[in-house]
């Protein structure tokens, strides 16, 4: 092992984007690859059964963060489940493939003055990382490394909310990557028969038998290596030791809107004041790294039900060997089955709300298991207006971060978040979902005006898991990276990963995520991009 190790490519976490990237990059067999992954395999039940997503949460494979107590939330501190295991998030999360608006690429585009984010051009890219059940049409590719699928054993309450939304209004729209992105309709998933398909098994497990990749669990990487403002490696705890391993061409960080910043901060690379306080060296000013932080709130708009059963007690040996023999019935569900994009105002030109409708009660981040049976529309704002940070605790690596989200630090996302509030209160009241629910739980259908829903809307906000921006991609002076992925100001080095994402996507944030990969596998073995090679 040693000090003599050495790879071209170093990937820090193994998590969607470090996945995706390595199994691109060892396509090249002259490429060796090192991928550094903190926390452990993926071969957890847990992990594979849909319905068991939050059975991860809050145990070793996750890192398990809390952010800092949150001015808009009363002091509320609010807890982030982030992957810590091979497939990171992708191994824990709602599995939802959702690319986001055609507006939010275009947006990156203008943000960082390069086409190649552009819708037009990301498309290709889509396609060629998608196996889409449904087949290939303009919108979808098959044959790529990820599976997605149309949930196979959908609960009835599913459709019944489809057909209240569209009864209350809304368009039906049955693929939200498709022609547009504003309705309501079911979600598609990254499964493959009925299991979680994470960006460890679109990718990673096929490409392990390569010669020109290493994988290396439970290494915690504690530093980047900087020699004459180039990156020349990493220093990495594992199984006790401390090591270092030389990267000949580059070291990429894959670790995430909180730790890939959290990483460059601690090898000196980030706002210089800051890392003097809390004694770091500093290699290299860069004033935006931490800096930018969104999130996707999220309100839960609960409410009994008459008759019928949510998904509650779905966790039976009966249900649980239907599971394992046919890969079908309720443990196949990713509990937020079906969605709608819409506007929190008629007047907004692309849509700032999303719903998740769940048929199982979703309260308090899952800490407790449901204990009625209830249905959820979580209410998600996703275009927001407030901003947070990724702060350095400690200049010790073990330390987690501190995790300021911003959540409503700007008042429209307030106003906006009510807004949907009331639209989840017109759909559940009518169409088929009407005569399943029974009274609201909360906010309660005592709380009426927009004071009052503002005041809930403080009390219940939670996370929906999203953060990026904190590693921002663009051109000015608190852009991270150039918009080929390479941190400003030190050669060798990149990130690739949710924390470049100029703004938010509308949408959840894996599949955007992957598809970020997808194009720096191409800049950093020098391909033609997607969009040219599928035109020729």
């Amino acid at each position: 092992m040693g000090a003599h190790e050495e790879y071209d490519i170093v990937v820090v976490g193994a998590g969607s984007a470090g996945s995706a990237l390595a199994g691109r990059l060892t396509e090249d067999p002259t490429v060796r690859v090192l991928v550094l992954e903190a926390g452990g395999p993926d071969s957890v039940l847990e992990v594979k059964i849909p319905a068991g997503l939050y059975k991860v949460w809050r145990t070793r494979h996750d890192w398990n963060y809390t952010t800092d107590a949150q001015p808009g939330l009363g002091g509320r501190k609010l807890f982030w489940p982030r992957g810590k295991l091979l497939g990171g998030s992708s191994s824990i999360n709602a599995m939802i493939y959702v690319r986001g608006a055609r507006a939010d690429y275009d947006e990156w585009a203008q943000l960082t003055g390069d086409p190649a984010w552009s819708y037009e051009q990301v498309l290709p890219l889509f396609k060629r990382m998608e196996d889409n059940a449904r087949g290939a049409d303009a919108w979808h590719g098959v044959g790529g490394p990820l599976r997605v699928e149309d949930l196979r054993s959908p609960h009835p309450w599913t459709t019944a909310v489809i057909e209240s939304a569209v009864a209350a209004g809304h368009p039906r729209n049955p693929d939200f990557n498709g022609a547009a992105q504003e309705g309501a309709g079911p979600y598609q998933v990254t499964q493959k028969r009925g299991r979680r398909w994470s960006a460890a098994d679109a990718y990673l497990h096929p490409a392990a038998g390569r010669p020109d990749l290493t994988v290396r669990t439970g290494a915690l990487t504690t530093r980047v290596l900087v020699e004459n403002g180039r990156a020349t490696g990493v220093e990495y705890r594992c199984g006790g030791e401390l090591r270092t391993v030389r990267a000949t061409r580059e070291v990429v960080l894959s670790g995430g809107a909180v730790n890939s910043p959290q990483l460059l901060m601690l090898s000196g690379i980030g706002p210089a004041d800051h890392l003097r306080e809390v004694g770091v060296d500093v290699v290299h000013d860069l004033p935006g790294v931490g800096a930018g932080l969104q999130d996707h709130p999220l309100v839960p708009v609960i409410w009994n039900v008459r008759s019928g059963k949510s998904l509650r007690l779905a966790e039976t040996p009966l249900n649980l060997a239907r599971w394992k023999v046919t890969g079908r019935g309720p443990l196949t569900s990713n509990l937020a089955e079906a969605g709608l994009f819409t506007r929190s105002n008629p007047d907004l030109a692309e849509p700032d709300l999303q719903m998740h409708f769940l048929p199982v009660k979703f309260w308090k981040q899952a800490e407790i298991d449901p204990d009625a049976e209830a249905f959820t529309s979580a209410v998600v704002l996703v275009h927001v207006q407030s901003r947070g940070s990724v702060r350095l605790r400690s200049a010790d690596p073990t330390w987690a971060p501190a995790i300021d989200a911003g959540y409503l630090s700007d008042e429209r996302d307030l106003d906006a978040l009510v807004s949907g509030v009331e639209q989840a209160r017109e759909i559940a009241a009518t169409g088929p979902l009407a005569p399943v629910l029974a009274e609201e739980w909360s906010p309660g259908r005592g709380v009426h005006g927009r004071e009052a829903l503002r005041q809930a809307v403080r009390d219940t906000l939670e996370s929906l898991y999203h953060p990026v921006s904190s590693c921002r991609m663009g051109t000015d002076e608190q852009a991270v990276v150039d918009p080929q992925l390479r941190v400003h100001g030190i050669e060798g080095l990149r990130v690739v990963d949710a924390s470049v994402m100029p703004t938010l996507v509308r949408g959840n944030t894996n599949a955007p995520t992957i598809m970020i990969a997808e194009r720096a596998a191409d800049l950093v073995l020098g391909r033609a991009p997607a969009a040219q090679l599928t035109a020729g």
